[in-house]
């Protein structure tokens, strides 16, 4: 289906001029490659500041996470909301069953309908909207402990953190498509390295706040309140930033997209000529299919959306769920509880470390080979721990934290946020607010599937494997190399076009990296494989 273009808002280009244009256009991102990334973030300085903003919302997430899912271990918080059982609090376990599954069956919710809300109101407005959604549970939760019956104070604070979840979930959908689709290619990988960076900084400040609550009367409904900021900044960011061009031009807007895409341009950058590009792109893409949750899983988009899929999947398979228990789990292995708490701390500062020189390492290595290599690696320090599990002695506890540590440091530098590049990158532009959406789902579903087995797969009263779950994580592992080996191709560099074409093209996996766009000599220069 054909665009109706207005002469005042894209003037056609002569044949000579769009050729010039073109080549002009290669010709830069081929000098974007040649730089540096801190030249390229000089340069696209403007679309670096916009993402630095968005990256609230990931803090959000990151927080959320820590404080929702920590606050049970809180004594005041076991007195207000559980029962006492041979003189001591605890929770019961019906109910913190419901509280651990609550959070990720919202966000599995949020993801699927934030992707639709996304498409229908755009990227701002649904960011804005289910930032204030996260404020408004936020005060469910902080006004559960009112009710005086203690199972309408239980049902509250279910409600508070199922609604939480839904609007975490709709939050970070929105997050991963805006920044996809203003990203350009040179510095998509190093952008989508932010979302573990910020989500660990999310849990490191969700800890240290728990922890400086722990003395203070009723000290759950601090952790509480302290969550409001977080909702608040996206939203005030969802009113300053621009609209995705993307997103203006789907809906024939195309004068406010030559004004978003302004925004975001360097000095010298031909606007006009750029959203032309958009345009061709998703003219192309309308005229194959249309933009549902169906189309999706049509054949000729099955693959993408299967890679998408799979790479939202990635961290559970490296075990990342795993590595956030490690306070409980090396406890269970024979370290002390002080100790135990101590390399918590550190693995989310060591991931954070990791995560950091990550932003770098996604701007020069390949998504395939940090994924592939980092499996391989993390498969081996699994293997490791499980081994060293096999024997009795006071240097097996120190092993197992040692394996988790350098586990999280591979993975925070390679496979964890090589995924969220391949998850950002795969999808088509019409489809990507509803992939995207369908790849928070299964993240949020995958991570509650691996959240109810991990306990009784290592715990002593059911599986009792302790530490030689590492063997369980082997096999994880090696299976995740062989299918991202097989499945997920190489796109660093690539446009959106050239990614369009190569899927058309039905290439195989490992075409991707070497095909060099032959087949775009014969075609007008506008069409979306330039």
């Amino acid at each position: 289906m054909a665009f109706d273009r207005k002469s005042d808002d894209l003037n056609k280009l002569g044949e000579d001029e769009q050729i010039t244009e073109v080549n002009s256009n290669s010709t830069s991102q081929a000098s974007d490659a040649e730089r540096t990334l801190w030249q390229n973030i000089k340069k696209y300085r403007k679309v670096v500041g916009y993402t630095f903003a968005m990256t609230s919302a990931i803090l959000l997430y990151g927080y959320d996470n820590v404080v929702v899912g920590t606050v049970s271990g809180m004594p005041k918080f076991q007195q207000d909301f559980g029962e006492q059982l041979n003189g001591q609090w605890i929770l019961p376990s019906s109910w913190l069953a419901l509280w651990n599954v609550s959070s990720p069956i919202g966000a599995m919710i949020g993801s699927l309908a934030g992707g639709w809300f996304q498409d229908r109101v755009g990227r701002r407005m649904a960011l804005g909207i289910s930032s204030f959604l996260s404020a408004v549970a936020v005060a469910v939760m902080y006004t559960s402990y009112l009710p005086e019956d203690i199972n309408g104070r239980r049902g509250c604070f279910f409600a508070g953190k199922l609604f939480q979840g839904m609007a975490v979930g709709a939050v970070m959908a929105a997050t991963q498509t805006y920044m996809s689709e203003i990203l350009p290619p040179v510095l998509r990988g190093s952008g989508m390295a932010l979302f573990p960076v910020f989500t660990l900084l999310g849990q490191l400040t969700g800890a240290l706040v728990i922890y400086g609550s722990l003395g203070a009367s009723k000290g759950y409904t601090i952790a509480f309140y302290s969550q409001w900021p977080f909702s608040f900044v996206p939203i005030f960011v969802a009113l300053f930033m621009p609209e995705s061009p993307a997103y203006y031009v789907r809906k024939r807007k195309i004068d406010k997209a030559l004004k978003s895409q302004a925004r975001l341009d360097p000095i010298g950058i031909n606007t006009k000529a750029v959203v032309e590009r958009i345009q061709a792109d998703i003219e192309h893409e309308e005229s194959i299919g249309r933009s549902t949750f169906k189309e999706c899983f049509h054949k000729r988009n099955l693959r993408r959306t299967f890679i998408v899929m799979w790479a939202n999947s990635l961290t559970t398979v490296f075990g990342l769920q795993m590595l956030a228990k490690a306070s409980y789990f090396l406890q269970i292995v024979g370290m002390n509880a002080n100790l135990s708490i101590i390399f918590l701390i550190l693995g989310i500062v060591l991931g954070l470390i990791a995560n950091a020189v990550s932003v770098w390492v996604t701007a020069r290595v390949g998504r395939r080979p940090l994924i592939n290599i980092t499996l391989f690696i993390s498969s081996l320090l699994w293997l490791s721990m499980g081994i060293a599990n096999c024997f009795k002695g006071g240097a097996v506890p120190w092993w197992t934290a040692v394996s988790m540590m350098l586990t999280i440091i591979v993975c925070g530098v390679g496979v964890w946020p090589a995924s969220f590049a391949v998850a950002a990158e795969t999808s088509s532009l019409q489809l990507r607010a509803k992939t995207q959406g369908i790849g928070w789902f299964v993240s949020a579903f995958t991570s509650a599937a691996s959240g109810i087995a991990l306990p009784y797969i290592f715990n002593p009263d059911e599986g009792n494997l302790r530490g030689k779950i590492g063997f369980t994580y082997v096999g994880s592992c090696l299976i995740g190399l062989a299918v991202s080996w097989y499945i997920v191709p190489e796109m660093k560099g690539r446009t959106i076009g050239e990614i369009d074409r190569m899927f058309e093209l039905n290439l195989k996996t490992k075409e991707f990296k070497n095909w060099r766009g032959e087949e775009r000599q014969a075609t007008p220069p506008a069409q979306p494989w330039v």
